[in-house]
């Protein structure tokens, strides 16, 4: 017979070691980013995008 909970609690242990790789390969991007000489945040109007990809 098929251990369901055991099923289950090797996936519940895999994704979440997928999505702690995920977190930590993220605030690597993001150290290299704001580490880099040219670092510059750009704030985008959110409505200007709606009107030009014809949105409401």
């Amino acid at each position: 017979m098929l251990d369901y909970k055991k099923m289950y609690q090797i996936m519940v242990t895999e994704t979440e070691n997928a999505i702690n790789t995920l977190i930590a390969a993220q605030r690597r991007c993001e150290e290299m980013f704001l580490e880099g000489k040219d670092a510059e945040l750009i704030l985008m109007d959110p409505s200007a995008e709606t009107k030009e990809d014809g949105g409401q």
